[in-house]
């Protein structure tokens, strides 16, 4: 059973972090990559650390996994904001020059 739970988050955190490399490839804006990375890849990281934590079943790596979750969930979204932040700087001041 612990063989197919963690194949299954090690599916879902591949298929998330295809679609992650797709957006960025595809999106036609500087925004919609940041946001295509940021989110999914997100996603994708936490599935597969929760894959490893289901896959060795030790407490103590389960609680790395869970501190290294919470700090992918806090750190993505300040990164992409501040990489949203540059961008628009940086299209804001080819308009004015």
């Amino acid at each position: 059973m612990t063989e197919i739970l963690t194949a299954l988050f090690v599916l879902a955190g591949g298929f998330f972090a295809l679609m992650a490399a797709l957006g960025v490839l595809r999106f036609p804006d500087a925004l919609s990559r940041m946001h295509a990375a940021s989110k999914v890849g997100t996603m994708a990281g936490s599935l597969a650390l929760i894959a490893a934590a289901i896959w060795f079943g030790e407490t103590g790596i389960s609680v790395k996994v869970v501190i290294a979750v919470v700090f992918l969930f806090f750190t993505a979204p300040i990164g992409a904001h501040l990489l949203g932040r540059a961008a628009a700087r940086r299209d804001a001041g080819r308009d004015q020059g």
